[in-house]
């Protein structure tokens, strides 16, 4: 099938994919076609240029009256599989409770996790569905999905095969992140090793016999798992051919960064704490920065990622929405974008990169997706008539996409 898209008032392209990560000045650049079109074969990107260059035939056109083309959105950290909202959770932080505070009242990850035990795979299915269809629709064409609310090996397989069941509707690609070692259960809390042992003799041998997760992920924190754990856990995986991901640096700095460059992570998620030495070890490393600004902005934390610090120094960096029922619930990658511009002050150019190409580095599909180059797959989205690329942060709160196109499908 042939779809031709016509009438682009600015059309954002690569005329070649990066191989790395893009850094520095790099981040800034963008190619522009003013007056382009598009052509779309079987799902493919076939070719695009200037409208006076047009003379395909096409099965199908879209007039884009006007309107820019942008690659969609790859977003590489969510947990859109979940039970309940925490909404209570919200007002006990405007009341003044700490996040530490919030769960040792029973809130927190141990509290979605009693949600999730209680309901049904297809419950769970039917809810994340509706997240992700609208996920698209506000332009995102590629997202990684995360467990880490089960905490038990039932739930935590329950969660994991509704993220297949996700991936099987084939609306867009996705990868699939094993986090049992979210939170610590209350149950073990005097007994680490426990559930240590269940983690890796357990929940991991099964989950690679069902080819259920991409990555395996941990929570290297204060009041969640150590270091230690974190390493003897990301061996583990790495026996059962999960590559690591880190959560880290959210609120401490503590040595994760160490022990994710060991194992070769393919990103570290967070870092709104990162000192000078972390900074330089993530610099020469090719582990993914990955940036989730609407976390510390929910939170109301004042600590955020030093972001023009780490462009300085040359950090591959990618921003993603951290969607999540406690502290980042939302997934609109667009907002995700004026966080980025606003409060961590990086440039249009450079959030967009971060939010696409650098994206996709982190989902490890850079060779698929990510930028409008020719033979990618076809994952992109229409916006409204603009001026400049820098209107969709601008309009915080209002949406600049009319329309997402992931292979041969319109959302």
């Amino acid at each position: 099938m042939r779809r031709l898209i016509i009438n682009i008032g600015s059309l954002v392209f690569r005329e070649k994919s990066p191989s790395k990560p893009l850094i520095l000045e790099e981040l800034r650049q963008i190619q522009i076609c003013n007056h382009a079109y598009l052509l779309i074969e079987n799902g493919q990107i076939h070719s695009f240029g200037p409208m006076a260059s047009c003379n395909f035939q096409s099965d199908e056109i879209i007039d884009a009256q006007n309107g820019w083309v942008l690659p969609a959105f790859c977003d590489s950290h969510t947990h859109i599989v979940f039970a309940k909202n925490r909404a209570n959770e919200f007002v006990y932080r405007l009341q003044g409770l700490s996040y530490q505070e919030i769960a040792e009242k029973g809130g927190g990850i141990l509290n979605s996790a009693q949600k999730v035990d209680n309901m049904s795979e297809d419950e769970l299915f039917d809810d994340a569905q509706k997240r992700l269809l609208g996920l698209i629709q506000t332009g995102t064409g590629a997202i990684e999905i995360k467990s880490g609310y089960g905490l038990n090996t039932n739930a935590e397989l329950k969660m994991l095969r509704v993220i297949r069941r996700l991936k099987d509707l084939n609306w867009l690609p996705i990868k699939a992140s094993f986090l049992g070692a979210h939170a610590m259960p209350k149950k073990f809390l005097a007994q680490r090793d426990l559930y240590l042992h269940q983690l890796i003799h357990e929940m991991l041998p099964q989950i690679a016999d069902e080819g259920l997760a991409d990555y395996m992920d941990v929570f290297c924190e204060k009041g969640f798992y150590t270091v230690e754990e974190t390493d003897q856990l990301l061996e583990a995986a790495s026996r059962y051919g999960l590559k690591p991901k880190i959560h880290c640096n959210q609120f401490h700095s503590m040595g994760a960064i160490e022990v994710a460059i060991k194992h070769r992570a393919v990103s570290v998620d967070h870092l709104e704490v990162l000192n000078e030495n972390e900074m330089a070890l993530l610099s020469h490393a090719d582990t993914i920065a990955t940036l989730l600004p609407s976390a510390p902005f929910f939170l109301h934390d004042s600590h955020r990622p030093p972001a023009r610090k780490m462009i300085e120094k040359g950090i591959g960096i990618a921003l993603a929405s951290d969607y999540n029922p406690g502290t980042s619930p939302s997934g609109n990658m667009s907002f995700v974008w004026s966080l980025a511009c606003i409060q961590l002050r990086m440039l249009p150019e450079e959030a967009f990169h971060a939010l696409t190409i650098n994206g996709a580095f982190a989902l490890e599909w850079a060779d698929e997706l990510g930028s409008i180059s020719k033979g990618k797959k076809a994952s992109l989205y229409i916006t409204k008539p603009m001026e400049s690329l820098a209107e969709i942060p601008y309009y915080f709160g209002e949406s600049r996409i009319r329309q997402t196109i992931i292979g041969e499908k319109i959302f």
